[in-house]
């Protein structure tokens, strides 16, 4: 199903987040449009979200951006409770977790949700299994079962054999990986990442958005991410929500965010972004030219109409290029004659989900637009260079 058309997973409605002594006094200011800094001047109230409305779908990792103070961080603490709103309802499979008692959030934090802190949050005084188990020990789990589902988590994200080591022996990205083994161990449905990668170095960064993603096509949990970094936000995510001072300016895809940005403030957030590396072939891919799949030379050239060139296709799959001058030469000599191997013109190939920067030495040595083909080999579209010149424009 289409995640766009399914029911969300969790549903974000009309929150509010006012920081004060008397915040629920404050939100008929809020509701006239005053402004955040005048609501702080005249009544020393910070207005740390203003009317979010988000939905969430099951399996998709779901960014949420902004600059410093944007209430990115102050969001992502609303949905396991650890703040409570001033007004505004949050939704988990169509339960409103605002209206739990204190025992089932406690069951709702302990078994739906895990977190990943920025500062890893490991227990210096236990060792790596311990604080990988730790959840499953608070959940009543016994050792044995614990210790084992711990073990194959430390494997999974590459520590195998880092049992018995303690935080302070790891490096910065080894404790993110304990980190992030503890949240999976758990089995939790959703987990939260609050700037979790933002204290490594920028090589473990990176290594981290790898494995975080790759274990996500394995895993399809519920991710909701925390970022000040756009190309984290365009790396990972499946959808982005970009922040600004505790209002949400613009949801969508990576591409979407990219390529069609809401205002001048998200406009100057992806100006200088490598749109080679996060725009993918098939956000820019055309149906233009002509697909042959006739084997007949008369026929092919009746497909190719007023076409100088066109791909051609056969039974076996995607074969190559045909051009029109070399199937008119062939059909004078063969006036029934078929296409042959020696009428085809071999040609790169892309596939849907190539970045552009893949695909840019290949489109820059061909005379002709590049074929996309599926993951069986079938044509589905082909870029062409006057598009990917357009798109690698920032200034267009």
């Amino acid at each position: 199903m289409d995640k766009v058309h399914e029911t969300p997973f969790i549903e974000v409605s009309g929150l509010y987040q006012i920081f004060g002594n008397t915040p629920k006094k404050i939100m008929p200011l809020v509701n006239a449009g005053k402004s955040k800094d005048d609501i702080l001047a005249e009544t020393g109230h910070t207005v740390g979200l203003k009317d979010i409305n988000l939905k969430i779908h099951r399996g998709e990792i779901f960014v949420i951006m902004g600059l410093s103070g944007s209430g990115k961080s102050t969001l992502i603490r609303h949905f396991n409770r650890l703040i409570d709103p001033t007004e505004g309802q949050i939704k988990v499979e169509g339960e409103d977790i605002m209206k739990f008692p204190l025992k089932e959030l406690t069951e709702f934090r302990r078994h739906k949700m895990s977190m990943v802190f920025q500062n890893f949050g490991l227990m210096p005084h236990r060792n790596v299994i311990d604080n990988v188990s730790y959840g499953l020990s608070v959940q009543g789990t016994d050792k044995t079962e614990r210790y084992k589902s711990a073990t194959q988590w430390l494997e999974t994200v590459g520590l195998a054999g880092y049992e018995e080591q303690y935080p302070a022996q790891l490096s910065g990205g080894q404790q993110q990986r304990v980190g992030l083994a503890r949240a999976l161990c758990t089995n939790a449905e959703i987990l939260l990442m609050d700037e979790a990668f933002s204290a490594l170095d920028p090589l473990i960064r990176s290594e981290m958005q790898d494995q975080l993603v790759q274990l996500q096509n394995e895993l399809q949990k519920t991710i909701i991410f925390i970022t000040h970094d756009l190309d984290e936000a365009l790396r990972i995510g499946d959808r982005i929500a970009i922040l600004k001072d505790g209002e949400l300016i613009q949801i969508g895809s990576p591409v979407d965010i990219l390529l069609n940005p809401a205002d001048d403030y998200v406009e100057a957030f992806v100006k200088d972004v490598n749109r080679a590396r996060a725009v993918p072939v098939k956000t820019i891919m055309q149906q233009t030219v002509p697909l042959v799949t006739k084997q007949g030379l008369q026929e092919a050239l009746n497909q190719l109409a007023a076409h100088d060139y066109a791909f051609y296709q056969s039974d076996n799959g995607f074969e190559g290029i045909l051009l029109k001058e070399t199937l008119e030469k062939a059909l004078i000599e063969q006036p029934s004659g078929n296409i042959q191997s020696e009428h085809i013109l071999a040609t790169a190939t892309v596939k849907p989900d190539t970045p552009l920067e893949f695909a840019l030495p290949k489109a820059l040595l061909s005379h002709y637009a590049l074929p996309v083909l599926n993951k069986e080999g079938k044509h589905v579209g082909e870029l062409r260079q006057e598009d990917l010149a357009s798109t690698l424009d920032n200034s267009v």
